[in-house]
Protein backbone atom coordinates (compact mmCIF):
# COMPACT_ATOMS: atom_id res chain seq x y z
CA UNK A 1 0.00 0.00 0.00
CA UNK A 2 1.01 3.78 -0.75
CA UNK A 3 2.20 5.41 2.63
CA UNK A 4 1.98 9.56 3.20
CA UNK A 5 2.75 11.06 5.42
CA UNK A 6 0.85 14.21 5.96
CA UNK A 7 1.32 15.07 9.64
CA UNK A 8 4.55 16.74 9.49
CA UNK A 9 2.66 19.66 12.37
CA UNK A 10 3.13 16.04 14.91
CA UNK A 11 6.61 15.22 13.96
CA UNK A 12 9.02 15.24 11.31
CA UNK A 13 10.75 12.48 10.58
CA UNK A 14 15.03 13.39 11.43
CA UNK A 15 16.68 14.24 8.26
CA UNK A 16 19.54 11.49 7.50
CA UNK A 17 22.27 14.28 7.77
CA UNK A 18 21.04 15.12 11.00
CA UNK A 19 21.55 11.55 12.20
CA UNK A 20 25.18 11.30 10.61
CA UNK A 21 25.73 14.69 13.07
CA UNK A 22 24.83 12.35 15.87
CA UNK A 23 26.11 9.25 15.81
CA UNK A 24 30.08 10.49 17.01
CA UNK A 25 28.62 11.82 19.52
CA UNK A 26 26.74 8.59 20.62
CA UNK A 27 29.82 6.53 19.73
CA UNK A 28 33.01 8.05 20.60
CA UNK A 29 32.57 11.71 21.75
CA UNK A 30 30.33 10.84 24.84
CA UNK A 31 31.81 12.87 27.43
CA UNK A 32 30.27 14.50 30.08
CA UNK A 33 30.30 18.42 29.05
CA UNK A 34 30.81 19.80 32.79
CA UNK A 35 33.61 17.30 33.41
CA UNK A 36 37.48 18.60 33.03
CA UNK A 37 39.26 16.36 31.26
CA UNK A 38 39.22 16.30 27.55
CA UNK A 39 36.38 13.98 26.95
CA UNK A 40 34.25 16.28 28.89
CA UNK A 41 36.10 19.40 27.02
CA UNK A 42 34.80 17.81 23.56
CA UNK A 43 30.95 17.50 24.74
CA UNK A 44 31.50 21.04 25.57
CA UNK A 45 32.80 22.09 22.60
CA UNK A 46 30.10 20.42 20.76
CA UNK A 47 27.45 21.73 23.13
CA UNK A 48 28.99 25.85 22.87
CA UNK A 49 29.16 25.19 19.09
CA UNK A 50 25.46 23.94 18.50
CA UNK A 51 24.31 26.63 21.10
CA UNK A 52 25.64 29.69 18.64
CA UNK A 53 23.96 27.58 15.50
CA UNK A 54 20.96 27.69 16.94
CA UNK A 55 21.24 31.52 18.12
CA UNK A 56 22.36 32.50 14.83
CA UNK A 57 19.36 31.57 12.94
CA UNK A 58 16.98 33.04 15.49
CA UNK A 59 19.68 36.53 15.77
CA UNK A 60 20.41 36.28 19.27
CA UNK A 61 23.54 35.91 21.11
CA UNK A 62 24.92 32.50 21.95
CA UNK A 63 25.06 32.96 25.71
CA UNK A 64 20.77 33.75 25.51
CA UNK A 65 20.14 30.16 24.29
CA UNK A 66 19.55 27.48 26.89
CA UNK A 67 18.34 23.63 26.46
CA UNK A 68 15.88 22.02 27.31
CA UNK A 69 14.14 18.63 26.57
CA UNK A 70 11.18 19.97 24.97
CA UNK A 71 8.84 22.57 23.78
CA UNK A 72 6.66 21.71 26.60
CA UNK A 73 9.67 21.78 29.15
CA UNK A 74 10.54 25.40 27.38
CA UNK A 75 7.20 26.95 27.86
CA UNK A 76 6.33 25.72 31.28
CA UNK A 77 9.61 27.47 32.19
CA UNK A 78 9.32 30.66 30.43
CA UNK A 79 5.57 31.45 32.72
CA UNK A 80 6.53 29.59 35.63
CA UNK A 81 9.86 30.55 35.98
CA UNK A 82 8.51 34.25 35.27
CA UNK A 83 5.61 33.66 38.16
CA UNK A 84 8.21 32.79 40.26
CA UNK A 85 10.87 35.09 39.75
CA UNK A 86 8.32 38.47 41.19
CA UNK A 87 6.54 39.05 44.20
CA UNK A 88 2.72 37.59 43.50
CA UNK A 89 1.24 40.46 43.76
CA UNK A 90 3.24 41.72 40.74
CA UNK A 91 2.59 38.95 38.46
CA UNK A 92 -0.52 38.84 35.72
CA UNK A 93 0.40 36.57 32.69
CA UNK A 94 -1.91 37.19 30.10
CA UNK A 95 -1.99 34.60 27.02
CA UNK A 96 -4.83 33.67 24.18
CA UNK A 97 -7.45 30.96 24.07
CA UNK A 98 -5.60 29.18 21.17
CA UNK A 99 -2.24 28.29 22.75
CA UNK A 100 -0.75 24.93 22.88
CA UNK A 101 -1.69 23.09 25.82
CA UNK A 102 1.35 23.07 27.25
CA UNK A 103 1.16 27.12 28.04
CA UNK A 104 -2.65 27.03 28.43
CA UNK A 105 -2.13 24.55 31.49
CA UNK A 106 0.63 26.12 32.93
CA UNK A 107 -1.12 29.02 32.95
CA UNK A 108 -4.21 27.54 34.28
CA UNK A 109 -1.81 25.72 36.75
CA UNK A 110 -0.53 29.34 38.44
CA UNK A 111 -4.19 30.83 38.43
CA UNK A 112 -4.97 27.91 40.58
CA UNK A 113 -2.71 28.90 42.95
CA UNK A 114 -3.51 32.36 43.32
CA UNK A 115 -1.40 34.20 40.70
CA UNK A 116 -3.63 36.40 38.06
CA UNK A 117 -3.90 35.32 34.79
CA UNK A 118 -6.15 36.69 31.88
CA UNK A 119 -7.47 34.51 28.64
CA UNK A 120 -7.26 36.75 25.84
CA UNK A 121 -10.27 35.56 22.82
CA UNK A 122 -8.88 35.43 19.44
CA UNK A 123 -10.91 36.57 16.57
CA UNK A 124 -12.09 33.96 13.66
CA UNK A 125 -9.22 33.15 12.37
CA UNK A 126 -7.55 32.45 15.45
CA UNK A 127 -5.59 36.14 15.74
CA UNK A 128 -5.63 37.84 19.16
CA UNK A 129 -7.65 40.38 19.75
CA UNK A 130 -5.51 43.40 20.18
CA UNK A 131 -8.10 46.21 21.22
CA UNK A 132 -8.49 43.05 24.68
CA UNK A 133 -4.32 42.86 24.61
CA UNK A 134 -4.30 46.23 25.39
CA UNK A 135 -7.02 46.54 27.83
CA UNK A 136 -5.39 43.86 29.76
CA UNK A 137 -1.74 45.47 29.40
CA UNK A 138 -3.34 48.23 31.03
CA UNK A 139 -4.30 46.57 33.98
CA UNK A 140 -0.64 45.62 34.52
CA UNK A 141 0.20 42.48 32.65
CA UNK A 142 3.67 41.51 33.26
CA UNK A 143 4.14 38.73 30.56
CA UNK A 144 2.62 38.00 27.42
CA UNK A 145 2.47 34.86 25.85
CA UNK A 146 1.07 34.02 22.08
CA UNK A 147 1.83 31.51 19.50
CA UNK A 148 3.86 32.41 16.21
CA UNK A 149 2.35 30.36 14.03
CA UNK A 150 -0.81 28.00 15.42
CA UNK A 151 -0.20 24.33 15.96
CA UNK A 152 -3.77 23.34 14.94
CA UNK A 153 -4.94 26.40 12.08
CA UNK A 154 -1.43 27.13 10.77
CA UNK A 155 -2.49 31.23 11.55
CA UNK A 156 0.65 33.49 12.14
CA UNK A 157 0.56 36.22 14.80
CA UNK A 158 1.89 39.41 13.87
CA UNK A 159 4.21 38.94 16.91
CA UNK A 160 6.45 42.19 16.05
CA UNK A 161 3.26 44.54 16.44
CA UNK A 162 2.16 42.39 19.27
CA UNK A 163 5.64 42.47 21.35
CA UNK A 164 5.73 46.34 20.30
CA UNK A 165 2.42 46.71 21.88
CA UNK A 166 3.50 44.75 24.75
CA UNK A 167 6.46 46.91 25.79
CA UNK A 168 4.81 50.31 25.24
CA UNK A 169 2.73 49.29 28.46
CA UNK A 170 6.27 47.63 30.43
CA UNK A 171 5.34 43.84 29.87
CA UNK A 172 7.75 41.00 28.42
CA UNK A 173 6.44 39.30 25.72
CA UNK A 174 6.69 34.99 25.23
CA UNK A 175 6.18 33.51 22.12
CA UNK A 176 5.73 29.89 21.53
CA UNK A 177 7.40 29.79 17.91
CA UNK A 178 7.80 25.79 17.87
CA UNK A 179 5.63 25.32 14.99
CA UNK A 180 7.45 28.28 13.23
CA UNK A 181 10.98 28.04 13.87
CA UNK A 182 12.59 26.88 10.87
CA UNK A 183 9.53 26.99 8.25
CA UNK A 184 9.30 31.23 7.81
CA UNK A 185 12.02 33.93 9.19
CA UNK A 186 12.15 35.22 12.77
CA UNK A 187 14.59 36.80 14.02
CA UNK A 188 14.38 37.90 18.10
CA UNK A 189 15.93 41.32 17.81
CA UNK A 190 13.77 42.62 14.85
CA UNK A 191 10.57 41.34 16.49
CA UNK A 192 12.22 42.56 19.69
CA UNK A 193 10.96 39.37 21.54
CA UNK A 194 11.88 38.30 25.14
CA UNK A 195 11.24 34.85 25.62
CA UNK A 196 10.71 32.40 22.45
CA UNK A 197 10.30 28.67 22.27
CA UNK A 198 11.54 26.23 19.72
CA UNK A 199 12.29 22.85 19.84
CA UNK A 200 14.19 20.00 17.18
CA UNK A 201 11.42 16.91 16.24
CA UNK A 202 9.51 20.02 14.07
CA UNK A 203 12.43 20.64 11.88
CA UNK A 204 13.56 17.21 11.32
CA UNK A 205 16.19 16.94 14.32
CA UNK A 206 15.55 14.71 17.28
CA UNK A 207 12.70 14.14 20.01
CA UNK A 208 13.77 15.07 23.65
CA UNK A 209 15.29 18.37 22.91
CA UNK A 210 14.06 22.32 23.06
CA UNK A 211 15.17 25.08 23.53
CA UNK A 212 14.26 28.31 25.31
CA UNK A 213 15.60 32.16 24.07
CA UNK A 214 15.74 34.55 26.97
CA UNK A 215 16.86 38.33 26.13
CA UNK A 216 19.95 39.79 28.02
CA UNK A 217 18.14 41.09 31.14
CA UNK A 218 15.41 38.79 31.47
CA UNK A 219 14.50 37.26 35.06
CA UNK A 220 13.30 33.89 35.47
CA UNK A 221 13.41 31.29 38.31
CA UNK A 222 14.84 27.82 37.01
CA UNK A 223 12.02 25.15 37.85
CA UNK A 224 14.67 22.01 38.27
CA UNK A 225 17.48 22.37 40.56
CA UNK A 226 20.98 20.86 40.66
CA UNK A 227 24.30 21.26 39.57
CA UNK A 228 23.57 24.86 37.69
CA UNK A 229 23.46 23.57 33.91
CA UNK A 230 22.62 25.88 31.19
CA UNK A 231 23.77 28.94 33.12
CA UNK A 232 22.07 28.24 36.30
CA UNK A 233 18.40 27.70 34.59
CA UNK A 234 18.35 24.46 33.42
CA UNK A 235 19.85 21.71 35.57
CA UNK A 236 20.57 18.11 34.34
CA UNK A 237 23.13 17.05 32.42
CA UNK A 238 22.81 17.99 28.37
CA UNK A 239 21.99 15.48 25.58
CA UNK A 240 24.91 16.35 23.49
CA UNK A 241 24.03 13.93 21.05
CA UNK A 242 20.19 15.65 20.72
CA UNK A 243 21.85 19.26 20.68
CA UNK A 244 24.15 18.24 18.02
CA UNK A 245 21.18 17.24 15.85
CA UNK A 246 19.57 20.05 16.61
CA UNK A 247 21.95 22.14 15.64
CA UNK A 248 22.67 20.29 12.52
CA UNK A 249 18.66 20.80 11.51
CA UNK A 250 19.36 24.24 12.18
CA UNK A 251 21.75 24.72 10.02
CA UNK A 252 20.09 22.77 7.14
CA UNK A 253 16.91 24.95 7.53
CA UNK A 254 19.15 27.95 6.98
CA UNK A 255 20.23 26.81 3.80
CA UNK A 256 17.06 25.27 2.54
CA UNK A 257 13.69 26.61 4.52
CA UNK A 258 12.78 29.48 2.17
CA UNK A 259 13.02 27.18 -1.21
CA UNK A 260 11.26 24.62 0.55
CA UNK A 261 8.20 26.77 2.17
CA UNK A 262 7.89 28.65 -1.19
CA UNK A 263 7.41 24.52 -2.83
CA UNK A 264 5.10 23.85 0.30
CA UNK A 265 3.19 26.57 -0.13
CA UNK A 266 2.30 25.88 -3.61
CA UNK A 267 1.54 22.15 -2.38
CA UNK A 268 -0.58 23.56 0.48
CA UNK A 269 -2.57 26.13 -1.64
CA UNK A 270 -3.23 23.16 -4.02
CA UNK A 271 -4.29 21.17 -1.51
CA UNK A 272 -6.93 23.66 0.27
CA UNK A 273 -8.10 24.29 -3.17
CA UNK A 274 -8.90 20.88 -3.95
CA UNK A 275 -10.63 20.04 -0.16
CA UNK A 276 -12.89 23.10 -0.91
CA UNK A 277 -14.26 21.36 -4.02
CA UNK A 278 -15.84 19.31 -1.79
CA UNK A 279 -19.49 19.98 -0.85
CA UNK A 280 -19.93 21.52 2.53
CA UNK A 281 -15.99 21.88 3.51
CA UNK A 282 -14.85 24.96 5.15
CA UNK A 283 -11.15 26.38 5.66
CA UNK A 284 -10.10 26.73 9.08
CA UNK A 285 -7.64 29.54 10.13
CA UNK A 286 -6.50 32.30 7.94
CA UNK A 287 -6.67 32.05 4.44
CA UNK A 288 -3.12 33.44 3.95
CA UNK A 289 -1.34 34.13 7.17
CA UNK A 290 -0.53 30.52 7.99
CA UNK A 291 2.68 28.28 8.00
CA UNK A 292 3.66 27.24 4.68
CA UNK A 293 2.33 23.37 5.33
CA UNK A 294 -0.65 24.11 7.38
CA UNK A 295 -4.35 22.48 5.59
CA UNK A 296 -6.79 22.59 8.24
CA UNK A 297 -10.44 22.18 6.50
CA UNK A 298 -13.87 21.53 8.37
CA UNK A 299 -17.07 19.11 6.63
CA UNK A 300 -20.47 18.89 7.55
CA UNK A 301 -22.01 15.99 9.41
CA UNK A 302 -18.82 13.99 9.95
CA UNK A 303 -16.45 13.07 12.85
CA UNK A 304 -13.37 14.06 11.98
CA UNK A 305 -11.47 11.00 13.74
CA UNK A 306 -13.48 8.95 11.25
CA UNK A 307 -12.21 10.71 8.46
CA UNK A 308 -8.60 10.17 9.89
CA UNK A 309 -9.12 6.47 10.88
CA UNK A 310 -10.50 6.29 6.69
CA UNK A 311 -7.59 7.89 5.40
CA UNK A 312 -5.29 5.67 7.91
CA UNK A 313 -6.54 2.54 6.12
CA UNK A 314 -6.00 4.42 2.62
CA UNK A 315 -2.13 4.92 3.39
CA UNK A 316 -2.45 8.65 4.21
CA UNK A 317 -1.70 10.31 7.55
CA UNK A 318 -3.30 12.75 9.08
CA UNK A 319 -5.25 14.44 12.21
CA UNK A 320 -7.87 15.52 13.87
CA UNK A 321 -5.97 18.30 15.77
CA UNK A 322 -3.01 18.53 18.18
CA UNK A 323 -1.19 15.21 18.81
CA UNK A 324 -0.60 16.13 21.76
CA UNK A 325 -4.67 16.39 22.62
CA UNK A 326 -5.95 13.75 20.37
CA UNK A 327 -6.54 11.48 23.35
CA UNK A 328 -8.68 13.48 25.23
CA UNK A 329 -11.58 13.18 22.94
CA UNK A 330 -12.66 16.16 23.16
CA UNK A 331 -13.70 18.86 20.35
CA UNK A 332 -10.08 21.26 19.73
CA UNK A 333 -10.10 24.18 21.91
CA UNK A 334 -8.64 26.10 19.37
CA UNK A 335 -11.70 25.39 17.01
CA UNK A 336 -14.02 26.10 19.92
CA UNK A 337 -12.22 29.66 21.09
CA UNK A 338 -12.31 30.58 16.65
CA UNK A 339 -16.32 30.33 17.32
CA UNK A 340 -17.14 26.89 15.92
CA UNK A 341 -19.54 24.87 17.61
CA UNK A 342 -18.68 21.50 19.30
CA UNK A 343 -20.08 19.63 16.11
CA UNK A 344 -18.37 22.08 13.64
CA UNK A 345 -15.11 21.49 15.48
CA UNK A 346 -15.42 17.47 15.37
CA UNK A 347 -15.83 17.47 11.59
CA UNK A 348 -12.12 19.16 11.42
CA UNK A 349 -9.00 17.47 9.71
CA UNK A 350 -5.45 18.80 10.07
CA UNK A 351 -3.23 17.88 7.35
CA UNK A 352 0.66 19.40 7.36
CA UNK A 353 3.34 18.92 4.86
CA UNK A 354 6.56 18.63 4.35
CA UNK A 355 9.87 17.94 2.83
CA UNK A 356 9.47 14.66 2.05
CA UNK A 357 6.28 15.08 0.16
CA UNK A 358 5.81 15.46 -3.40
CA UNK A 359 3.14 16.80 -5.51
CA UNK A 360 1.42 13.27 -6.28
CA UNK A 361 1.03 13.16 -3.03
CA UNK A 362 -1.59 15.93 -2.63
CA UNK A 363 -3.19 14.40 -6.11
CA UNK A 364 -3.31 11.38 -4.15
CA UNK A 365 -4.99 12.94 -1.11
CA UNK A 366 -7.30 14.60 -3.38
CA UNK A 367 -8.92 11.76 -5.24
CA UNK A 368 -9.06 9.76 -1.87
CA UNK A 369 -10.23 12.16 0.65
CA UNK A 370 -13.51 12.86 -1.14
CA UNK A 371 -14.19 9.18 -1.20
CA UNK A 372 -14.01 8.78 2.46
CA UNK A 373 -16.25 12.13 3.29
CA UNK A 374 -18.67 10.80 1.01
CA UNK A 375 -18.91 7.12 2.73
CA UNK A 376 -18.89 8.70 5.90
CA UNK A 377 -21.75 11.20 5.17
CA UNK A 378 -23.72 8.55 3.96
CA UNK A 379 -22.96 6.50 7.44
CA UNK A 380 -23.15 9.56 9.23
CA UNK A 381 -27.28 10.03 11.23
CA UNK A 382 -25.71 13.99 11.00
CA UNK A 383 -26.83 14.14 7.57
CA UNK A 384 -29.70 16.13 6.37
CA UNK A 385 -31.60 12.92 4.52
CA UNK A 386 -30.73 10.94 7.34
CA UNK A 387 -32.04 13.40 10.25
CA UNK A 388 -34.99 14.10 8.39
CA UNK A 389 -35.97 10.04 8.55
CA UNK A 390 -35.00 9.81 11.95
CA UNK A 391 -37.91 12.44 12.80
CA UNK A 392 -40.23 11.47 10.36
CA UNK A 393 -39.83 8.24 12.49
CA UNK A 394 -40.22 9.35 15.55
CA UNK A 395 -43.10 11.66 14.36
CA UNK A 396 -44.91 8.54 13.22
CA UNK A 397 -44.79 6.75 16.07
Amino acid sequence: MRRIYADYAATTPIDPRVLEAMKPYLEQYYGNASSTHSFGHEAKNALENSRAIIANLMGADADEVIFTGSATESNNLALKGHAFSLERRRVHIATTTVEHECVLNSAKWLKNRGFKVTFLPVDKYGLVNLTKLEETLCQGASLVSVIHGNNEVGTINPIKEISQICHDHGALFHTDAAQSFGKIPINVSDMNIDLMTVNAHKLYGPKGVGALYIKKGVKLEPLLHGGGHEFGLRSSTENIPSIVGFAKAVELRRSEMKEEAARLTQMRDKLIEGTLKIDESYLNGHPTRRLPNNVNTRFSYIDGEALVTGLDMEGIAASAGSACSSMSGEPSHVLLAMGLSPVEARGSLRMSLGKYNKDDDVDFILEILPKIVGMLRKMSPLTPLKRNRVEDASQSS
